[in-house]
């Protein structure tokens, strides 16, 4: 097997020469001798084409990619039409680069406006931008731009948020000087709304998520008007694809909608890359972080799209800057773009009252089997909801595996003491694997 670096050993030695130096070593004159390696990593020997192949093809097969899936807890499995991969591929979107040349930029640029312009639709607000990561990045960058926009270094948060985006936050804002203050959920999983008035006191705004982590559907109309009533800025943290069904957070006062918009036409990926979403209120545009594309003329009247209000480091000076984001999201903004066009209003009304009936179906049924209650019974849920079972979550998972199937996620892995499971249906579940799940579940409790 030859070596992975194209050069041959005397045209390494040429380029050495080249600088002055004898050998790779002299490369490495300013690293201590302590630091340096005595003897060669403990490797394996390279192997060919056919075996990687091999190795991988092995790989595959053990992880589990042909089980009817259960869960989602932040990452969701949905039909992507063949349209936006086979797009997204062609070679002029899929080597996509930091536009930082726009009259070279052009259509990716237009790419990103198109984008912006569709999240606007879809959460009934003014101005969206690009570029952020994933969900939790997103409601770190929001809370950010809160603290930006009224001076104030408090922001609330409620408990019903992804435990990941909480964690995020913290870190974020242990650099930003910023007090995090958790608003607790009541007996139904949703916001305690009572609590925002007296824990909102000198705060800048506050974050809350419908769908929750635990999948019910908050009030946030009245959530929007408790954060407006002692001076805040609302962020309604939603999942993009239950918008088809529920109201937009533009229609009930969000200043600001944000999540992740995975499952806008976006894989499972075995956990990425996704795409988080920012859209805002015009008042607090020049807030928002990462990219914001805009539209124009040049000066032969043609259009033209350009980079605009970009609060980043890389556009403004440093200290004022709101974000440091860099990478270019663009290739993840076409799928989500090409994937909401080609659904329209009306497919994406149909894929979430599909979850919606579907999740609904499956939690009726789980609810009668012996030893498992559903947690909130009366609390409306979108396409997740959790249930308690009298056995150890993860045996009961292990014993849905042996029979076929990725059940829900056991909630102790994200939430301390909680025993619980988190339970998920998508349109990607048939009535067939529904019904056998819900069989399944009952021989591994008896």
């Amino acid at each position: 097997m030859k070596s992975y670096v194209p050069n041959t050993a005397n045209e390494r030695l040429e380029m050495l020469s080249s600088i002055g130096l004898r050998s790779m070593d002299d490369l490495y004159v300013d690293v201590p001798q302590e630091m340096a390696l005595k003897a060669p990593l403990n490797m394996p020997a390279g192997k060919s084409e056919q075996e990687v192949r091999r190795i991988f093809r092995q790989l595959a097969k053990n992880t589990c990619m042909d089980l009817p899936i259960f869960r989602g807890a932040g990452a969701y499995n949905h039909y992507i039409p063949a349209v936006v991969p086979q797009l997204t591929m062609r070679s002029e979107f899929y080597t996509s680069y930091t536009p930082y040349q726009t009259e070279m930029s052009q259509g990716m640029l237009q790419a990103i406006f198109e984008y912006q312009t569709l999240i606007c639709d879809l959460t009934g607000l003014d101005a969206a931008n690009a570029s952020v990561y994933d969900g939790a990045h997103a409601c770190s960058e929001v809370m950010v731009a809160m603290k930006l926009n009224k001076r104030k270094a408090k922001v609330l948060y409620s408990a019903g948020l992804h435990p990941d985006y909480i964690a995020t936050m913290k870190t974020y804002a242990r650099f930003q000087n910023i007090e995090l203050v958790e608003v607790p959920l009541c007996a139904k999983g949703r916001t305690d709304v009572s609590k925002i008035a007296d824990l909102g006191a000198g705060a800048a705004g506050m974050l809350a998520a419908s769908p929750n982590f635990l999948g019910n559907i908050e009030n946030m109309a009245d959530i929007a008007e408790a954060v407006h009533g002692f001076g805040g800025l609302f962020g309604a943290v939603v999942n993009p694809l239950s918008l088809g069904a529920l109201k937009r957070p533009g229609d009930y006062g969000a200043d600001f909608a944000l999540g992740d918009a995975q499952p806008l036409g976006m894989a499972l990926n075995f956990g990425g890359p996704y795409l988080g979403f920012v859209s805002a209120k015009a008042a607090n545009m020049r807030n928002l972080s990462g990219r914001i594309v805009g539209q124009t003329t040049d000066s032969e009247g043609n259009r033209v799209y350009c980079l605009t209000l970009s609060a980043r480091e890389q556009h403004i000076r440093r200290e004022r800057a709101a974000s440091n984001i860099c990478s270019n999201q663009c290739l993840c903004v076409l799928m989500s773009s090409i994937y909401m066009s080609t659904m329209g209003p009306q497919g994406m009304a149909e894929v979430a009252e599909q979850n919606i009936q579907k999740a609904h179906y499956l939690a009726d049924a789980l609810a009668k089997l012996p030893g498992v209650k559903l947690r909130y019974p009366q609390t409306p849920f979108f396409n997740e909801f959790v249930i308690d079972v009298e056995k150890d979550a993860e045996a009961v998972n292990a014993g849905l595996k042996q029979r076929g199937y990725m059940g829900g996620l056991p909630l102790s892995r994200l939430l301390t003491g909680d025993k619980g499971m988190l339970w998920c249906a998508t349109e990607m579940n048939t009535r067939e694997e529904l019904d056998g799940v819900i069989a399944a579940l009952k021989e591994v409790l008896a």
